[in-house]
């Protein structure tokens, strides 16, 4: 389980990086302007309406009173300026003072808006304010703007929140009023399948698009991460034949997909390959697929492509993100150099200041993977003399840790930590069932109880907690206090079996526990 969470990792920073390529496309206002706001503008220059509004940097500062400010000293504000600066702003994730911009833009007489510029200023909201407000702000445009784009941000913002019903009715809709023209929307519908795992619903989808418009990148990156999630290696090629014969260009990710595919089926020759020629396709421009480059060749157990790889980043890039600390250290120990892993947890804890669990509780699964549990709980002291804060899955670890070694006093204590540091606790079943387990070899009744307070207060008690409470008190041989009331009480069902523990536990000695417990 703790190697799979570091397999996990790994994956779950490939899929960030592929997938953010995969979902971000430039608006449709971003492309109608000339050309891009220089980085030179950011840096310096001169006194510009767009370094004022970059050097605001504080959420709490306003963009509108710069704005104004910038309008009452006698300069000019043009609109095209404007969505330059709202797509710079965007790519900084300034996404308040964007909204801000846009906001201060529809009020201006002198401004005419196009969907496109309701499109991104929609999207804006949804990530601020949620989708009841974007489907608000979009009800009250006029009928006119409610034309593709931003149908299509509305739809999009639909796939980002979940609200999968209500994609479906809008793709219809749009469907409907000819707004199926570009692979933009299928595409997101397509994103919205693939992670809903409703992989059968993708070939389908790609056949009502072909008859609407032709597949982009995107598109055919999506339908080979299907094929690649169905181990499909027959039809991954036949649509990279496709791809080809369409004129469209495989990109770095389109290779990830292929390096991994191969990979996955024996056929290193042919991942070396494809890998090479993804590493020849990034550029610094492509961040995100670093992360894909260091999991991929660790996937082929190439420990020194690794370090090449990393080294690459350090030159390129003055700080390493968090993320990309966990994919190298992750790298590093999937490679079994648990030592020079170490070493890169130091360089991080010295440097970061965000105090990002995720970071050491890879070193702590690993430990607790070797059965180290003494160089693991060292190791989490550390951690909290650094003042890093313990997440769910730090106290998991450590549950599964004290499991493995049987000390069942620590694995109440560390699951109760667990379920009292989320808001809401989603069940582990497995884990909540190896605990009992070990409970019940110890014929250990009281922390069994203890147990069931622990599951209680989380809102999780079922007919099978109770059956492993039963147990363990069989196992003491000794008898439970009014356990049916208690049940009832916890509105669960009384099964033949739970009825059958009570009936043999009745005849046995009271156990006693701790009237709170009851």
């Amino acid at each position: 389980m703790l190697r799979r969470r570091i397999d996990a990792t790994i994956a779950t920073v490939r899929c960030f990086s592929a997938n953010a390529l995969l979902t971000e496309k430039p608006s449709p206002v971003a492309r109608s302007g000339a050309t891009s706001t220089s980085s030179s503008e950011r840096r310096g220059g001169g006194d510009t309406l767009g370094r004022r509004l970059f050097s605001l940097t504080y959420a709490k500062r306003s963009a509108v009173v710069a704005m104004r400010k910038w309008k009452e000293e006698g300069h000019t504000i043009r609109k095209f300026e404007l969505n330059r600066i709202v797509r710079e702003l965007r790519k900084l994730k300034r996404y308040k003072h964007a909204l801000e911009v846009c906001e201060w833009m529809r009020v201006q007489d002198d401004i005419k808006l196009v969907p496109g510029d309701h499109a991104v200023h929609l999207d804006l909201i949804a990530k601020l304010r949620g989708l009841n407000s974007a489907e608000k702000f979009f009800e009250d445009l006029p009928e006119k703007m409610k034309a593709q784009p931003t149908c299509t941000a509305l739809l999009h913002t639909y796939v980002q929140h979940k609200a999968y019903d209500k994609a479906e009715a809008l793709m219809d809709k749009m469907s409907e009023c000819g707004f199926l023209d570009s692979a933009l929307p299928f595409n997101h519908m397509m994103t919205m399948y693939i992670a809903n795992g409703q992989l059968d619903k993708v070939p389908g989808l790609i056949e009502e698009l072909k008859k609407n418009t032709t597949p982009d990148a995107v598109t055919y990156n999506l339908w080979l991460t299907v094929c690649a999630s169905n181990n499909d290696l027959e039809t991954a090629e036949q649509v990279f034949l496709e791809m080809k014969k369409a004129k469209v260009e495989p990109d770095w990710v389109t290779q990830s997909i292929f390096t991994n595919l191969y990979s996955k089926n024996g056929l290193n020759e042919k991942a070396a390959s494809t890998l090479k020629e993804m590493e020849r396709k990034i550029t610094r421009k492509n961040r995100g697929a670093f992360p894909s480059l260091l999991s991929l060749h660790t996937n082929v157990g190439d420990k020194e492509g690794v370090h090449r790889i990393w080294n690459k980043m350090k030159s390129l890039f003055c700080k390493m993100s968090d993320a990309e600390y966990i994919c190298m250290i992750a790298s590093l120990i999937k490679l079994g150099d648990l030592e020079e892993a170490e070493k890169l947890y130091a360089e991080w804890e010295s440097i970061s200041p965000t105090g990002d669990s995720r970071v050491p509780n890879l070193l702590l699964a690993a430990y607790i993977n070797k059965n180290q549990m003494e160089t693991a709980n060292s190791f989490y002291d550390r951690m909290v003399q650094k003042g890093i804060k313990p997440s769910y899955t730090t106290w998991e670890l450590l549950t599964w840790g004290y499991l493995k070694e049987k000390q069942m006093d620590q694995v109440l204590d560390c699951f109760e930590k667990a379920v009292g540091s989320v808001t809401k606790w989603e069940p582990d079943e497995k884990i909540v069932q190896k605990v009992y387990d070990g409970l019940e070899e110890e014929g250990n009744f009281e922390r069994a109880e203890k147990l069931l307070v622990i599951l209680r207060k989380a809102g999780y008690v079922t007919t099978e907690i109770y059956k492993m409470l039963l147990r363990t008190y069989a196992k003491a041989n000794k008898m439970p206090l009014v356990v049916a009331e208690r049940m009832k009480k916890d509105k669960v069902d009384i099964d033949e079996e739970t009825s059958e523990l009570i009936r043999l536990t009745s005849k046995m000695c009271v156990g006693e526990v701790s009237s709170c417990l009851l």
